[in-house]
């Protein structure tokens, strides 16, 4: 960064107040500028290719197109901007997916302005920075992997939003057209994939990670 360029940071977030503070932020550092603010993720994706910001602050949690998803489309069409993910979500699978997506750094909301301002520099030459609740979640996932939901087949993720349903063996063969038993074979296979001991278990998990509702 030459000593003329001052780095240009696009605030992304569904809250006013979240983005007005921001805004107040980038006024306190002189190598700070505002390139502009967005409301969600699909109007953040339009205003990176509008205003070309250097460094994205990218709420994770929006409604509409959420923030995982805006970062995975900036990275794409806009290679030469980064992410970086400003949000409240402290679960591995937050922290998970916005790293997978393609975002820089990882800090929550809590961050002091001199702490973010220094990570907005570093995200500008392509180094990361984790907040320190991001980064034990990421140790202690190494240490306790979680099961794998990946591992599931399409069909078994059909029984396993149908589980969270509060369905029957009975009741989810019939609504997926299959047998009974090749219900409880399915169940059994989720449970030993997800490590679960029951369908209480294994619905809750699912629910935890986003995979049902």
């Amino acid at each position: 960064m030459t000593s003329q360029h001052r780095i240009r940071v696009l605030i992304v977030d569904d809250h006013p107040m979240v983005r007005t503070g921001l805004e107040l932020f980038l006024l306190s550092f002189p190598d700070l500028e505002l390139a502009g603010t967005s409301a969600d993720g699909e109007e953040a994706v339009r205003d990176c290719g509008r205003l070309s910001p250097d460094v994205v602050l990218m709420d994770m949690a929006m409604p509409g197109m959420d923030g995982v998803t805006a970062t995975r489309t900036i990275r794409s069409r806009y290679p030469g901007i980064r992410v970086i993910a400003l949000t409240n979500l402290q679960a591995i699978e937050a922290v998970q997916k916005a790293l997978r997506a393609g975002a820089t750094s990882y800090l929550l909301k809590n961050v002091t302005a001199d702490e973010l301002a220094a990570a907005i520099r570093a995200a500008y030459v392509g180094r990361s920075t984790l907040a320190p609740e991001a980064t034990q979640v990421l140790v202690e996932a190494s240490v306790h992997p979680q099961p794998a939901l990946e591992a599931l087949t399409p069909r078994e993720l059909e029984v396993l939003s149908e589980m969270a349903k509060g369905l029957s063996n009975p009741e989810i063969a019939e609504r997926l057209v299959i047998s009974p038993v090749t219900v409880k074979f399915h169940v059994g296979n989720i449970l030993s994939k997800l490590a679960c001991t029951s369908r209480t278990e294994a619905v809750v998990l699912a629910i935890q990670r986003g995979l049902v509702s």
